[in-house]
Order: C-alpha cells, then sequence, then structure tokens
C-alpha cells in the first residue's frame, strides 16, 4: 500500500494544469458571424445586389424558406468542421444532419432545374460572381483552418474539407440575391465554385496540418 502511495505521488508530482478543451460551439458561430459580415460587406463593395432581391425575398416564401434552409445548412456545416478538430466532439447524428440539411439545400436548386423558385431572369447579373464566390470564401476557409489546427485535429483532410465547404457556400448563399437567379446558373457558377473551395482547402491546409502543431 505504501508503494503503491509512493507511486502515486512520484507520478503526479510534476503533473501541470492544463486548460479544459475550446468550445468549439462558440469558436465556431464567432468564426461564422465574422465571416459572414465579411462577405456581405465585399460583395457589397464590389457591387449592389440585385434590384428585387429583398421584394423577392418578402413576397416569395419559397424564395425566403431557401435562403432560411441555406443559412442553416451553412451554420450546421461550420459547427460539424470545428467539432470535426476537437477529437469526439462531432457525433455520427449530427454529421449526418448536418448533412442531411446541406444535401435539401442544394437539392432545391437541382429542384429549381425544373420548377424554379422564381421566374429565371438574368436581373443583378455579375459578370465574374464565380471568381467573386471562390476569392471571397478563401480567407474564411484558412482562418477557420488556422483556428482548427490549434483544437487539435485526428483527421485533418476531413476537418479541411469541413472548412472549406463552411466557408465556400457563405459567398455561394448570398449570390442568390446578389446576383442573377437562374438555378443552372447557380448550380455552376455560385455552389459548384463553393464546393472547389472545399477542396482546394483541404489541398492547401493538409501539409499545413501535419508540419505544424501549437
Amino acid at each position: 500500500m505504501k508503494d503503491r502511495d509512493e507511486l502515486i505521488s512520484a507520478l503526479s508530482s510534476n503533473l501541470q494544469s492544463v486548460r479544459p478543451a475550446a468550445n468549439a460551439n462558440a469558436i465556431a458561430l464567432l468564426w461564422l458571424l465574422a465571416s459572414v459580415l465579411y462577405v456581405v460587406l465585399i460583395t457589397h463593395w464590389f457591387g449592389p445586389i440585385r434590384a428585387n432581391a429583398l421584394t423577392q425575398l418578402m413576397s416569395v416564401p419559397r424564395f425566403s424558406l431557401e435562403m432560411i434552409v441555406g443559412l442553416a445548412a451553412i451554420t450546421l456545416a461550420a459547427l460539424a468542421a470545428f467539432r470535426a478538430a476537437i477529437p469526439g466532439a462531432l457525433t455520427p447524428r449530427f454529421r449526418t444532419f448536418a448533412a442531411f440539411v446541406m444535401l435539401v439545400w442544394l437539392g432545391g436548386y437541382v429542384l429549381g432545374l425544373v420548377d424554379p423558385t422564381l421566374e429565371p431572369s438574368i436581373l443583378g447579373k455579375r459578370d465574374h460572381c464565380y471568381i467573386e464566390t471562390a476569392l471571397y470564401a478563401l480567407p474564411p476557409a484558412m482562418i477557420a483552418c488556422y483556428l482548427c489546427r490549434r483544437l487539435y485535429p485526428l483527421k485533418p483532410v476531413n476537418t479541411a474539407l469541413r472548412c472549406g465547404l463552411a466557408a465556400g457556400m457563405i459567398p455561394a448563399l448570398y449570390m442568390q440575391v446578389a446576383c442573377m437567379y437562374i438555378p443552372s446558373h447557380i448550380l455552376l457558377f455560385h455552389i459548384f465554385p463553393g464546393l472547389l473551395i472545399a477542396v482546394l482547402t483541404a489541398a492547401v491546409a493538409l501539409p499545413w496540418f501535419a508540419r505544424l502543431r501549437l
């Protein structure tokens, strides 16, 4: 008994206090708020939103619902990304739910190919919206990866993909009011560049995660 007590005492004598695990949800929501504000401001800096977008939001319930579901999908994607950076924080149930909401949102635009939410129109067309979508998403994606790297992600590719997805979908969603509304255009020039950012983020972040550990 004495030997055991001495062993425990010896092992614990040099222990140092550690900080509690970071609150992934709080970090994710703060990052999301800052990223949305950044995307909105920089989008307006380079051009106004579609002239009738606000009227459509207030008068077409399906369009309003589409935007709400999109915001919910992005919020869940951000929460999933930051939870993925903390071992055991991202549960299978939450991961599945986040993926389901994202698919529901994106599936709405596929449905729009045969039954569009709004009357297709080139009103509000931005000549380089696909470039804007990609460029606006890059800083939030890199910041998300930096923050997640400090949380000790065990699966860096998965975490980086999720960071890129959440970041890429923010300007993709806002382009629904900032650019013209044509479902095929949305899928090709708004959603697709946002998805590419997820892949690019993983490619860039993987060696970064591998070399550096804070």
